[in-house]
């Protein structure tokens, strides 16, 4: 007859630990990279003026449109049709200024990036 073999048990040492795969309070280390710190995002004023000052013409152009529509409607409110047509044609002339300052300002820029 065969002798019972006794059950073989594995011991870990009670020096041991185990620590986790991944620290959810770090980020992960990865060879050979460095992660560069993160800008300090802009203000809306901060964006505002640095994008008037690279195209000017646009917020010319807004401005433009905007007044031209508002005493358009006045003259019109106040009954002033003549008027009113000729600041409509205006406000259709600054519109029409606003968009080719605005496709002007995407070439400059694209053409300045290379």
């Amino acid at each position: 007859m065969d002798a019972a073999a006794p059950p073989v048990v594995l011991e870990q040492s009670a020096t041991t630990t185990q620590q986790p795969m991944f620290d959810i309070s770090k980020p992960p280390v990865i060879e050979g990279f460095t992660p560069l710190s993160r800008p300090r995002e802009e203000t809306f004023q901060e964006k505002f003026m640095r994008k008037s000052k690279e195209n000017p013409f646009v917020p010319i152009g807004c401005l433009g449109t905007a007044g031209a529509l508002m005493y358009g409607l006045r003259a019109f409110k106040q009954g002033k049709t003549r008027q009113s047509q000729l600041l409509m044609r205006g406000r259709i002339f600054a519109q029409g200024f606003t968009v080719v300052a605005i496709i002007f300002g995407v070439f400059a820029t694209a053409l300045k990036k290379d």
